[in-house]
């Protein structure tokens, strides 16, 4: 399976507009970003939870990123609610589920496979600092490794937030809404940037919060490969 699997091309997704699609295991639904491969893939996805729902335990092989963006998700490791970041390095195991559903933006597939690097933090509780730099941005970094660089980002209310991209970047809104261009991006949109491209957005009346990745779209071969 191939969705948005051109990785030289701007993609748009406003997740919350598509439908769910069932996934093998009973009260698990997806929504799916972009993807390579099947069951086991490279993909970035939004899964919803239904209350009393879980996977069997299972290893990431490759790697399993997320953010929690309602609910509360569990596992072994503990109960992690709506503003959740988790990494769950390559090799990890655990048994998710939610009592109460959740849904979650997950990324699988992505990860350097010497990492071995466990990520629990509740990005409610972060300290947001200034950009002296970018007007109107304050910001927490969440992750970086010679790979990648992830962090949380809120926009003030008509900020003007500019970023060259020479090796790519994602944008997914958590709160609030901007605009890039023609397009509106609002709670749960998801914009993919490619190599060498730009973003050159202005926040809403609102401001918007919005999870960053960079520099990692170098990196873009599915499992196996």
């Amino acid at each position: 399976m191939e969705i948005n699997a051109n990785f030289d091309k701007r993609v748009v997704v406003h997740a919350a507009t598509l439908p769910w699609v069932a996934s093998p295991m009973p009260g698990v639904e997806r929504r799916m970003l972009d993807r390579i491969g099947g069951e086991v893939s490279r993909a970035t996805t939004i899964v919803r939870y239904a209350p009393e729902s879980k996977f069997s335990p299972h290893v990431h092989t490759g790697g399993e990123e997320f953010v929690v963006l309602d609910g509360v998700f569990q596992d072994e490791h503990g109960d992690f609610p709506a503003g959740s970041y988790i990494r769950n390095p390559p090799e990890s195991r655990h048994t998710p589920g939610s009592a109460r559903g959740c849904t979650i933006f997950v990324k699988l597939w992505q990860f350097d496979p010497a990492d071995r690097t466990h990520v629990r933090t509740d990005m409610n509780t972060l300290d947001l600092m200034r950009t002296p730099d970018r007007p109107g941005v304050s910001m927490a970094p969440l992750f970086e490794d010679k790979r990648e660089t992830v962090r949380l980002e809120q926009w003030d209310a008509g900020a003007q937030v500019k970023f060259e991209l020479p090796d790519g970047g994602e944008f997914l809104v958590l709160q609030g809404d901007f605009q890039d261009g023609s397009d509106s991006l609002h709670a749960q949109s998801w914009l993919r940037v490619p190599k060498g491209g730009r973003l050159d957005a202005t926040a809403g009346a609102i401001g918007a919060r919005v999870w960053v990745k960079t520099r990692h779209l170098r990196f873009i071969a599915p499992p196996g490969a």
